[in-house]
This record gives C-alpha cells, sequence and structure tokens, in this order.
C-alpha cells in the first residue's frame, strides 16, 4: 500500500503566502507572467501526473526492481511507459530556457515536482533526477557544437544523463580518480576507466544517455586540479553505439526500481566539456543542482512516511488515551495518544520547514539567474552556498530517522511490507550517502565557506534572518536570541580554530544543526505569521506543529550550542 498523494493545496499556501513567491517572481522579467494562478495550475497537473502515474509503480519498482543481462538494464514494468509519458508532457522540462526547448518556468516550481516525485516513487525518481544539473552544466561548459547536438535532448528530457565520478577506490576524494582520457589526432579524447555508483548508468527509459566523466589528461598534475570533464554518449549522432559497458548492477538495501551500475570505458570516444583541468569547476554545476535535490528527496520521503503513519493512526483503536478517564470502555484512535501526536506533529513540523526553506532557495536560483541587482544576486548567492549544505543534511537525516519513527507508528504493520513504510525508510538511506556523505556538508559548510571568511557571510545570512522574523509574532524574541547565539557561537569557533586545526572539523556536525534549528525557527515564524482567520484548518494544520517545533525540536539548539563550546574552551 502506497498512501502517498501530493497535497498541492498545502504546497501552494507555504510559496504563495509564506514566501510570496508569485509576486518576488513576477519583479523579474523572465517571469513577468508567472502568476499566482498559473503556479498553482502547474502544481495542480504535476500533482495528478504523481498520483495517478507515478506513486502506483512504486511497490513493483521495489519489489520486481531492475533487472541486468549481458550488459543491458531493463527496468521494472511500467516505469518505460511512465517516463516517455513525463518527458512528452514537459514536465523535465519545467524551468529550462525556452531557447533550449524548455518552458522557462521558475527553478521552484521544478523543485516541488520534484519534492512529489521522490515522495511517491524514490527509485523512478532517480532517473530524471540529475537532468537539471546535467542541462545546466553543458549549457555553461559545453561547446557550442555540444550544446547543438545535446542540450535541447537533455534539457526536455528525451535523453537522460549521469555523473561519473565516483570510482573503486575514489569516493569522498575525488583527487584520487585514475580514469584516463587520452587526445586524440581530431581533437577528441578516448576514456578509459572503471566508474561505481553510477545512478541510471544502463537502462532502457529514453534512446540515449549522456554520461558526464570526470577523467584524467596524461599530463595532468596530481590531484583534483588534474581533473578534466568529459561528455560519452551511449549512442553517438551517427547511431554507432559507444564502448561503455554496464558491468553490473549492485545489489543495494533500497532503491531497488533504480540501477545502481558499475560502468566501464574501454577507449570510449569522447569531447571535453569546459577547460582541460577544470573538470570539478564544471561538474559542480551539477552536484550543487543534486545537493538541493536530494534535500527534496528527504522532504517529499518524510511526507511520504508521515502520510501513510497519519492516516493508520487515525483508523488504529488501542486502549484508552490518557485524560480520557477510566469508566469508558471504547479504545481510542491511537491518534489521540500523546506518544503518537508527538512523533506525528514533531514530522510535519519537519516538513514543512524543509518546504520552506527549499523553495526559498530555488527563489534564491532565480535570483541569481534573473535578477538586474547585483547586491541581490550576492545575497542570492550567499544564501544558496551556505543553507544549501544544511538542507542537504538534515532532511535526508530526518526522513531516514523521522521515517523510522513514522513506521513506529504503525507498531509490527509497519515492520511488513503491507503498509508501504518500510519500503520507504530503506529507501532514504542512500539520501545521507550521495551527492557528500552528510559529514561532509557539515564540513563544507563550517570549514569551507563560514571559516574561509571568519564568519562574515555566517553573519549576514543571519542579518537577513534576524530582520525577516515576524516582529508580531510571540516567538521572536526567543528567535532572536538563538541568532545572537549563533553568532556567538561562530565567532568563538574563528578564534579557537586558530589554536585547533581538527577542532572544526569535530564540530561541523554540530555546527550544521544549530544552523538548521535557527532556520527552521525563521520558517515556521514565517508560516505562523501567514496563518488567519481564511486559512483552512488553520488549528490542526499549522498551529498544532508549530508548537511541536519550540517542543520538541528547538531545544536541540541548547544541547549543540553546549557541545561547541565546551569544545572551543577544550581546544583554548
Amino acid at each position: 500500500m502506497n498512501a502517498y498523494q501530493p497535497r498541492t493545496d498545502d504546497m501552494q499556501f507555504l510559496l504563495s503566502r509564506v514566501l510570496n513567491a508569485p509576486a518576488q517572481l513576477q519583479a523579474l522579467p523572465a517571469f513577468a507572467e508567472a502568476d499566482a494562478d498559473l503556479m498553482q495550475q502547474v502544481l495542480e497537473e504535476a500533482g495528478k501526473f504523481v498520483g495517478e502515474v507515478i506513486a502506483p509503480l512504486n511497490r513493483d519498482g521495489d519489489e520486481i526492481g531492475a533487472k541486468w543481462k549481458d550488459g543491458a538494464v531493463t527496468m521494472p514494468p511500467g516505469f518505460k511507459d511512465a517516463y516517455q509519458s513525463f518527458w512528452q508532457s514537459g514536465w523535465p522540462a519545467l524551468a529550462s530556457s525556452t531557447e533550449d526547448g524548455g518552458q522557462g518556468l521558475p527553478t521552484v516550481l521544478e523543485a516541488m515536482l520534484y519534492e512529489m516525485l521522490s515522495a511517491a516513487n524514490m527509485g523512478w525518481t532517480m532517473a530524471p533526477g540529475l537532468l537539471h544539473g546535467a542541462y545546466e552544466c553543458i549549457k555553461h561548459h559545453a561547446s557550442d557544437d555540444l550544446k547543438a547536438q545535446y542540450l535541447e535532448k537533455v534539457a526536455t528530457g528525451e535523453w537522460l544523463a549521469t555523473m561519473c565520478l565516483t570510482e573503486p577506490h575514489a569516493g569522498s576524494d575525488l583527487g584520487l580518480a585514475r580514469t584516463k582520457a587520452v587526445p586524440l589526432p581530431d581533437g577528441q579524447y578516448a576514456v578509459s576507466g572503471t566508474k561505481i555508483f553510477i545512478s541510471g548508468g544502463e537502462h532502457d527509459l529514453s534512446d540515449n544517455i549522456v554520461h558526464l566523466v570526470l577523467a584524467r589528461l596524461p599530463d595532468a598534475p596530481p590531484g583534483p586540479k588534474g581533473l578534466s570533464l568529459f561528455l560519452v554518449p551511449k549512442f553517438y549522432p551517427d547511431g554507432s553505439r559507444s564502448r561503455v559497458h554496464c558491468d553490473r548492477i549492485e545489489e543495494k538495501m533500497g532503491l531497488h526500481g533504480s540501477p545502481t551500475c558499475v560502468m566501464r570505458f574501454d577507449e570510449a570516444v569522447c569531447t571535453i566539456v569546459g577547460e582541460p583541468g577544470k573538470g570539478l569547476n564544471a561538474m559542480f554545476v551539477m552536484m550543487n543542482a543534486a545537493r538541493l535535490h536530494v534535500a527534496l528527496q528527504g522532504i517529499g520521503l518524510l511526507d511520504a512516511t508521515w502520510q501513510i503513519a497519519d492516516a493508520y493512526a487515525q483508523e488504529r483503536r488501542q486502549m484508552r488515551a490518557p485524560g480520557k478517564g477510566k469508566s469508558a470502555a471504547e479504545a481510542d484512535f491511537i491518534s489521540e495518544h500523546p506518544a503518537m501526536r508527538r512523533i506525528l506533529d514533531t514530522q510535519r513540523a519537519w516538513v514543512d520547514a524543509g518546504r520552506v526553506l527549499a523553495y526559498r532557495t530555488a527563489l534564491e536560483l532565480d535570483l541569481i539567474k534573473h535578477s538586474p541587482n547585483a547586491d541581490t544576486q550576492a545575497s542570492a548567492q550567499r544564501w544558496c552556498a551556505l543553507v544549501t549544505p544544511v538542507m542537504k543534511s538534515v532532511f535526508t537525516h530526518q526522513a531516514f530517522h523521522g521515517g523510522s519513527d513514522c513506521l513506529q507508528v504503525l507498531g509490527g504493520h509497519g515492520y511488513v511490507r503491507e503498509w508501504g513504510i518500510e519500503q520507504i525508510v530503506r529507501d532514504a538511506r542512500v539520501a545521507m550517502i550521495y551527492e557528500g556523505t552528510n559529514e561532509i556538508q557539515a564540513i563544507d559548510l563550517l570549514v569551507r565557506k563560514v571559516l574561509a571568511d571568519g564568519g562574515t557571510g555566517m553573519n549576514a545570512l543571519l542579518d537577513t534572518i534576524a530582520l525577516d522574523l515576524p516582529k508580531a509574532a510571540k516567538a521572536s524574541t526567543a528567535a532572536q536570541a538563538r541568532i545572537q547565539t549563533l553568532r556567538a557561537v561562530t565567532q568563538q569557533i574563528v578564534k579557537a580554530s586558530a589554536q585547533d586545526a581538527a577542532l572544526a572539523y569535530r564540530v561541523a556536525d554540530d555546527y550544521l544543526r544549530a544552523v538548521a534549528l535557527v532556520l527552521m525557527d525563521w520558517a515556521w515564524l514565517r508560516i505562523e505569521a501567514s496563518v488567519d482567520d481564511s486559512t483552512p484548518n488553520a488549528q490542526a494544520r499549522w498551529t498544532i506543529p508549530a508548537k511541536a517545533l519550540r517542543s520538541w525540536v528547538l531545544p536541540e539548539f541548547q544541547v549543540r550550542s553546549f557541545i561547541i563550546v565546551q569544545q572551543c574552551t577544550l581546544a583554548a
């Protein structure tokens, strides 16, 4: 049983009422026609497609899975037809430029679509999940000839794409990659090497697959600066097949509907993307886009587990709830029991805070691209640089651990397949690992970004958050206090790191969690300020999760701050 159905009214409320997205976007010439009605129409149609076409395939994707034979991969029943319908209906091309065959709509609509897709069927969604990043990579770094051959096909989703980074001996440290690229007399290259953990490296969903591969030229220096990026198609424009082979697919804990491939490049003829030795620069365009989408996977999967747990809790009767009196013989629904309410309301608080942060980040991405104001662009860049690793880490963590809590609501029924929640928990676990492990995200935030400028960028982000807090909200004082504490903690780390170079690496996860809690507090204050008498079901839908946030989530901030201060004291 997969109970997930997109609830686009809630999503639209957060987008329009909380973030005021239509007005912000219409102020940009590129989106002058993207009003609230258009955005709502797109969301509703996306929700229908996801709920009616993609969600029903989730169980077969898990139980039947992708099958490998003699180098070819056959996808689970229904996956190919669904994908053909997906791209032919224009869904992959929502945010792509019209000049590239796209629809030119705001990035936030693409983000919301992928949240729904991930919640409905993460295995299927892995296939188009890298299209947005591949499109941006080719658009900004490939030659005009490569763009002419591949850009529109990737933009529309007619051809799918992969990101080939990891090797058996080189995971997070890409500088250890050994895949070689040898120049050919005609200006092309021949790539040889093995890449592992390649999502969608081989399948039958699309007529072609575009592989973006990191490799090292013969005269390249060791380390990450010696890597270049190459485009290797499954089929060349003349119809001949490249020397790219899928040697096997991995047997995994989850994501059985997505083939995770071992790909062998056997002197595969290819074209360089961008400049020699600057492959990581081009690839990071793809990776950063992917990290926002992985955060959205976490948000969507947590919402999916919450939906199942909430539905079960409202149907299952079990003993009398505390405070109901001892005389009544009839059992209560478990949704009335405080222990279950704590789980359900807390996960709801996480989901909707995540949505506000993810949608805001998608809006900032459009400001980076389309705002004529340099200060606005710089502020948007800062938001995305600092908030993206936070979201990727905390919401994938919560998808697994909060999803496990939701499984607990079902008791033994959660552990068996019938209700579908155990599959989601298994599927969610990988999101904490790929596109940079959550530990890497924490190091990226604190070491590479916060310490790099002495905390200046983080203080500017906190200024933005503080100014955007609703002044009338009763909880704003506590929120301001947390912001000031985070400023002080940041400066303590900056100072103490001069004495202990390993300090920042030890407290990086604690610091990232502290930042996340400040951001979630801001998000929920914005939500509460947007609720009024006209908001449907405001008490149950919005007020109760807000209280859960303050009761069960935000107290972690004090714990994380205390740990950091203690470590800084020891370092000094």
